[in-house]
């Protein structure tokens, strides 16, 4: 029984790259297939990204007959067997947003992925280079990887694309900071729509409509996601939180008590390391921000 890949779903359709040999065949085309009824049944529905076997049926279609055991599963964007999640945020149009970047990675880290942020439209910063290189430092001391890229010049592209290689990766970040033209980039040829920049908003217009893999050579497939400006910690629970800024670590293990909150209990060794400036200080206070943030959606809910 043949095995795929499912790069796109759409319509009730799967549509299938087969693998051969454990590997992509890139060159062929996808097998549009059906699913069975019993996988449904079971409670689980194949997602963009799951590996499969598949039967071809007389009509040059196919049937998803069994889904392969999962690496990893996101619930938004619904895709499965992602290694690395990419952050995509904009030096300029639109500004730099640091409490939104630190609220995508408490989710990434919740999630459980590698993650890599990538710091766009260099070439709109020649003026203001020292502020990107400060975002770069601060992300980069706290253990995460970056890279700057310009889509105009096409700086850091080959960097990236060579990050890429071999994985699943899922493309987010806020709206408008060039995720398709960076795409467009990576892919000569794949054609995805753009959007402007509305400046009175300071946003970007949505443009991606579904999930889809995108083969960027290398081994490599891309899940490009709809923008959005906007995230909620519905799913995460408070006494989690600190656990997803992973620079407190090391001291919250020393706090004098169990369960600190790193809010307001005295002896709590990641409140020293922030008054030291061990801790960046803008870190600390998106997390007093976001607990903040979910403690009053408790009480709501």
């Amino acid at each position: 029984m043949p095995e795929g890949i499912i790069i796109k779903a759409l319509s009730g359709y799967y549509y299938v790259k087969p693998l051969r040999d454990g590997v992509i065949a890139a060159e062929e085309e996808a097998v549009q297939c059906r699913g069975r009824g019993i996988l449904k049944k079971k409670g689980t529905a194949p997602l963009v990204g799951d590996r499969i076997k598949y039967v071809l049926t007389e009509n040059g279609e196919g049937m998803v007959d069994e889904l392969l055991p999962r690496e990893s599963e996101l619930i938004r964007p619904p895709v499965a067997n992602v290694k690395l999640a990419v952050l995509l945020f904009s030096v300029r149009e639109p500004d730099m947003n640091l409490n939104l970047l630190d609220k995508f990675l408490v989710h990434i880290e919740h999630s459980g992925l590698e993650t890599l942020i990538v710091l766009t439209k260099q070439d709109l910063a020649e003026d203001d280079g020292d502020a990107t290189n400060q975002v770069k430092a601060l992300y980069e001391h706290i253990g995460y990887e970056v890279i700057v890229t310009s889509s105009l010049t096409g700086s850091g592209s080959q960097e990236l694309r060579e990050r890429l290689a071999g994985i699943i990766s899922v493309f987010s970040g806020q709206s408008g900071v060039g995720k398709s033209t960076l795409l467009n980039r990576l892919v000569p040829g794949l054609g995805l729509e753009t959007g402007e920049i509305s400046l009175r908003l300071g946003r970007g217009r949505h443009t991606t409509r579904h999930v889809e893999l995108m083969d960027i050579g290398g081994g490599g497939f891309v899940a490009d996601t709809p923008g959005f400006s906007q995230l909620d910690f519905l799913e995460l629970g408070v006494e989690e939180l600190s656990a997803c800024f992973r620079e407190f670590a090391p001291y919250a293990e020393n706090c004098k008590f169990r369960g600190c909150s790193h809010i307001h209990e005295p002896g709590c060794r990641v409140v020293e390391a922030v008054n030291s400036g061990a801790i960046a200080g803008s870190r600390y206070e998106h997390y007093k921000l976001f607990y903040n943030e979910m403690k009053d959606k408790k009480r709501r809910y």
